[in-house]
């Protein structure tokens, strides 16, 4: 199949590299990048992908991902799919499904860089059956589990509930390590008990180098990234009339984080931001 996809950024590229590896023509459109990737073919305007019958995004923000749908697809066909992989919010994706020329979906995913790169992300979609059908050999490529959450717009209230919950987590990893250093325990000691206790979930086992030695770990997923999403959450509560006060909490926090010059940094950099916020300890 000919497929566009517009993004190609550090969850877009491998994502889309998987798409040529499992045998479709993949399209690509990024304006950083200056040579194709291996197995795709760099177009020279968005606008260029809408000649395929199907087309991806995996774009930061919500403006950009309008930008790309209402004016990149002005040319599609009728029976365009577009699949938003991207996190804007399911308000957004259901004004585009609505006003769009094209068909919109959204399928926002869960996971890591290096998750991307072994294909073992998962997405949550949001879609019609006929569409989810449609659309589920491209994201089976991608991806290594497809949920159909429902109607287009609940894979991205899936997503916003799944990374309200990581962010809560990130931040609840923090705070016992720092209350752990507190009683003076070894924290690498400390983080073999948390692996294995009750509170042990997935997550806690595979960010441990991120939290312990963070100079040396990667970016999975940046701290701005992730304060845009909880953002986008609390929005969506508070269209609905929710107080959440544990994710209003965290944002203060990941905010507090960005504005220290760590939104670049990983997520798990939370336990930096919590110690700046206390300041030095009295260590004698």
């Amino acid at each position: 199949m000919l497929i566009g996809f517009a993004g190609l950024g550090r969850m877009g590229l491998p994502m889309a590299s998987h798409l040529a590896w499992a045998g479709h023509t993949v399209l690509g459109y990024d304006p950083v990048l200056d040579r194709a990737p291996e197995g795709i073919t760099l177009t020279g305007s968005p606008a260029e992908l809408a000649q395929a019958p199907l087309t991806v995004s995996m774009l930061p923000d919500g403006a950009t991902t309008r930008a790309f749908v209402e004016q990149g697809l002005a040319s599609a066909t009728r029976d365009h799919l577009h699949v938003i992989m991207g996190t804007v919010g399911p308000e957004l994706v259901r004004e585009l499904a609505a006003k769009a020329a094209v068909d919109v979906v959204d399928a926002p995913v869960s996971g890591s860089v290096s998750m991307a790169e072994a294909g073992t992300i998962t997405t949550m979609v949001g879609a019609s059956p006929e569409q989810f059908e449609r659309v589920l050999p491209v994201l089976d490529a991608m991806t290594s589990a497809q949920f159909h959450s429902g109607p287009v717009g609940a894979g991205s209230a899936a997503k916003l509930a799944v990374n309200a919950v990581l962010a809560a987590l990130s931040q609840g990893v923090a705070e016992g390590l720092l209350i752990a250093e507190a009683g003076g325990l070894d924290l690498k000691s400390f983080y073999d008990v948390l692996r294995n206790s009750a509170a042990g979930a997935p997550y806690v086992g595979y960010k441990e180098e991120a939290f312990l030695s963070p100079e040396t770990a990667g970016v999975a997923a940046p701290v701005a990234l992730i304060r845009k999403d909880l953002g986008l959450a609390l929005d969506l509560a508070r269209t609905s009339g929710l107080g959440l006060p544990a994710s209003e909490a965290v944002y203060a926090v990941l905010d507090e984080a960005t504005a220290t010059g760590l939104g670049h940094r990983d997520m798990a950099e939370v336990l930096t931001a919590l110690r700046l916020r206390n300041g030095p300890r009295d260590t004698r």
